[in-house]
């Protein structure tokens, strides 16, 4: 038997029993008892967001001589208690809930709703006062909107410029090593493991610089349309006002959007936002993959490098140590292509003045970018910044490989060159050596050309 006591709530609807600690009313147990789906609450930073959307719609309308400064200022303390995330227990529901997030949007207005009236020492209403000017079909789109700007600003992003620090420094460290290059997963031309390094620096900075692009439209707010993007029962000013104290209290450029029809009934900047997580998501894998593979073996793969060796990598291979930094990258990126898959098809599902799958939009998109950032910290710091080269393993593969002819082909031609490296190839002989017997080159020459450091700088050897 339970020890819960509840107390007996009304709303529109009727009454109806809510657990007696409970900060919440009618309309979230209504929600609570309709949505048991998932057992996943809206995401910690929506929660932070919703408090700080409430916080700023008191204060504009307090500013606009609508709100009462005391019911104002006790509006506006609770629903920073509720950003800051003091109560999130109170914010129970599914995220598998109505589509327009109403449910998610008065749990809040409850939630502050009743706090405010112990601070206040009068009744605030939830609709009346908390809700004022407001329609959850504003607030919602507008939570998703900054709590996905502040988790890209505030997390992701730094995580990224970590990243390519730990690149940039690693490259310092070991760049300078001349190693086999490979395409089709073949042998190929040398590189140096600076170039190597240096292409994944330059993934990872083009991710920034396009989610910094991004934000320009991910800060306009959809705040001030209310049910349909019309504006009605809110001050013409009401959007403008509450895009500035929004900006005022988090340091972020908000701005309201030019149309509320669009902010409303499409999420396009934010489908854009998770299309450049994708983008990120498969830059990660790629790094991700290289890094397994060059730290493939210890005898019978490449073995270029070893990466920091973590824990044990079997429960019956003893001594055996697996990759698994670069694999849960992976799994990483397959969750947020995954998540990028589910809000494209959310995205779709704005029906003439409204998207009906706000929720999952937030969910998804919150989630990639929460673990895209940790998954990034943990690629620098358990991967990249650890890493040993194995130069004995390189050198070997290098001086064989039958590729090299390659700086041959503008003297001695294709075809000579061609058969240079299956010559090389087929005796297991270093292909300086080969063309050492079929060509005319002296070997002053033939080391100049087949430098392998040199021909990492790429042009003609003349």
């Amino acid at each position: 038997m339970s020890d819960t006591k509840y107390r007996t709530e009304r709303d529109s609807m009727g009454e109806l029993r809510v657990p007696e600690h409970a900060l919440w009313g009618a309309q979230t147990q209504r929600a609570v008892d309709n949505f048991p789906i998932s057992g996943l609450p809206m995401p910690r930073q929506f929660i932070a967001a919703l408090g700080l959307v409430k916080w700023a719609a008191a204060g504009a309308n307090a500013e606009l001589g609508l709100l009462s400064n005391p019911i104002a200022v006790a509006i506006q303390q609770s629903a920073l208690r509720v950003a800051a995330g003091e109560v999130d227990e109170h914010f129970p529901i599914d995220v598998f809930q109505t589509g327009s997030g109403t449910s998610s949007n008065m749990n809040a207005n409850e939630v502050i709703a009743r706090m405010a009236t112990e601070a206040a020492g009068s009744d605030v209403h939830p609709n009346d006062h908390v809700n004022m000017s407001q329609s959850s079909n504003d607030v919602i789109p507008t939570c998703v909107h900054v709590s996905a700007t502040l988790a890209i600003r505030n997390e992701l992003l730094p995580a990224l410029s970590h990243l390519a620090d730990a690149l940039k420094t690693k490259a310092e460290e070991v760049g300078s090593v001349v190693k086999t290059g490979r395409t089709h997963l073949m042998d190929a031309m040398p590189v140096t493991l600076g170039q190597e390094l240096g292409g994944w620096r330059s993934q990872i900075e083009h991710a920034s610089e396009r989610l910094d692009d991004t934000m320009k439209r991910l800060t306009a707010l959809a705040q001030g349309g209310t049910a349909v993007g019309s504006g009605i029962n809110a001050h013409a000013k009401f959007g403008d006002k509450v895009a500035v104290l929004l900006s005022e209290q988090t340091g972020v450029d908000f701005h309201s959007a030019a149309s509320k029809f669009e902010a409303l009934s499409t999420q396009d900047a934010a489908v854009e936002a998770s299309g450049q997580l994708r983008v990120l998501a498969v830059s990660l894998t790629k790094i991700a993959n290289d890094l397994r593979w060059m730290n493939s073996g210890p005898l019978a793969g490449i073995g270029e490098i070893e990466l920091p060796a973590l824990q044990p990598g079997s429960s019956i291979m003893p001594g055996k140590v697996n990759p698994v930094i670069p694999e849960a990258v992976a799994m990483v990126a397959a969750q947020v292509i995954g998540n990028d898959a589910t809000i494209a098809m959310a995205g779709q599902s704005g029906n003439f003045q409204l998207n009906v799958m706000l929720p999952v939009v937030a969910h998804n998109l919150l989630q990639s970018i929460e673990i895209l950032a940790n998954a990034s910290r943990c690629l620098a710091d358990s991967a990249i910044a650890g890493f040993t080269v194995n130069e004995a393993n390189i050198n070997r593969a290098l001086d064989r490989n039958p590729i090299l002819v390659t700086a041959l082909n503008p003297v001695i031609g294709y075809e000579k060159g061609a058969e240079v490296a299956k010559k090389a190839y087929k005796e297991g002989r270093p292909v300086k050596e080969v063309a050492r017997e079929l060509t005319d080159l002296t070997d002053e020459e033939l080391d100049r050309l087949l430098d392998p450091a040199g021909l990492t700088e790429g042009g003609i050897k003349h």
